[in-house]
C-alpha cells in the first residue's frame, strides 16, 4: 500500500505537507507492524521534532540587545550584538493519550511553551467526549500547537479546535504525523484560519481508520492493547450511566 500524494495547495495555504525524504522514512518505520514500541515512541520523537521545526517557522522575532564574549590579543572581552528574541506567548497542546508523545520533541524547541493537556475519547456513533482539560481559565498564549500523532475522521480535532478558540488564543496549528484526506478537508472547510503541519496524507476506512496508518498510536507508544466496547463503559463510568439511564 503506498501513501497518499497530496499538494499543500489541495487544501489552501494554511497546510503544509512535508516532502522531506528522512520524514518520509521515518513515517515508513512509524507503520511497519515489526516496530517495537520503543522504537515507535523514539521515532515519533524524531518526526515531531522535524515537523515541529517547520510548524515554529510562522513565529516572529524581536531585536534584542546582548553582549557575546570575543576573544581578543589583550584578552577576551564583550561585544554589544542585536540577536533576535522569539515575541508568541506559546502553550503546546497534547491530545491525550497519544499526544503525550510528542511534547519532549516540542519543548527541545521552545522550552519555554506552557504544556495544557486535553484528554479526548471516542465514542461510536457520538461526538468525542472530553474527559480531562488542564487549559487555564485566563488564556496564557498567543500561539497554540495541538499536538495529535493522526487525524481520521477530524471529530477529535475538530472538538479541540473550538475549546482553544473559546479559550480565546489567537492563533491554532496542528501538528501531525498522519491525517486522512477526508478529515483534513472537513477542518480546513470549518476552521480556515487553522494552520496544519503534517507529515503524510492517507485515505480512511469505512470502519473509521486510517489506510494504510500505522495502528493504534497510543497503543504503540505504550504496548497496550486496545480496549473493546465492554471494557470502554468499565473505564469510563459517565458513558456507563448515561448508557445505562437510555436503557431505562
Amino acid at each position: 500500500m503506498t501513501e497518499v500524494t497530496a499538494k499543500d495547495s489541495d487544501f489552501g495555504d494554511k497546510v503544509h505537507i512535508s516532502s522531506h525524504p528522512v520524514i518520509s522514512h521515518k513515517i515508513t518505520t512509524l507503520r511497519s507492524s515489526t516496530t517495537r514500541c520503543g522504537t515507535f515512541r523514539a521515532v515519533l520523537r524524531e518526526l515531531t521534532y522535524h515537523l515541529g521545526y517547520e510548524a515554529t517557522s510562522r513565529l516572529s522575532t524581536k531585536p534584542v540587545q546582548i553582549s557575546v564574549p570575543v576573544k581578543t590579543h589583550e584578552g577576551e572581552k564583550h561585544v554589544d550584538h542585536t540577536g533576535q528574541k522569539l515575541v508568541e506567548r506559546v502553550a503546546l497542546i497534547p491530545i491525550l493519550r497519544s499526544g503525550q508523545g510528542m511534547v519532549e520533541a516540542m519543548t527541545e524547541l521552545l522550552p519555554n511553551a506552557a504544556v495544557h493537556h486535553i484528554g479526548m475519547y471516542k465514542v461510536t456513533g457520538a461526538n468525542p467526549v472530553q474527559y480531562y482539560n488542564k487549559l487555564p481559565r485566563q488564556c496564557d498564549a498567543d500561539v497554540a500547537f495541538i499536538l495529535d500523532p493522526s487525524i481520521i475522521t477530524s471529530q477529535t480535532t475538530m472538538s479541540v479546535i473550538q475549546i482553544l478558540k473559546k479559550w480565546g488564543v489567537k492563533e491554532i496549528h496542528v501538528i501531525s504525523v498522519l491525517a486522512s484526506r477526508s478529515g483534513l478537508r472537513a477542518i480546513v472547510e470549518k476552521h480556515p484560519d487553522v494552520y496544519f503541519s503534517l507529515g503524510a496524507i492517507d485515505e480512511v476506512t469505512e470502519t473509521g481508520e486510517l489506510l494504510p496508518g500505522m495502528g493504534d498510536a497510543g497503543d504503540r507508544q505504550f504496548g497496550t492493547v486496545a480496549a473493546d466496547e465492554d471494557e470502554e463503559e468499565l473505564m469510563h463510568p459517565s458513558r456507563r450511566k448515561r448508557t445505562l439511564s437510555e436503557a431505562l
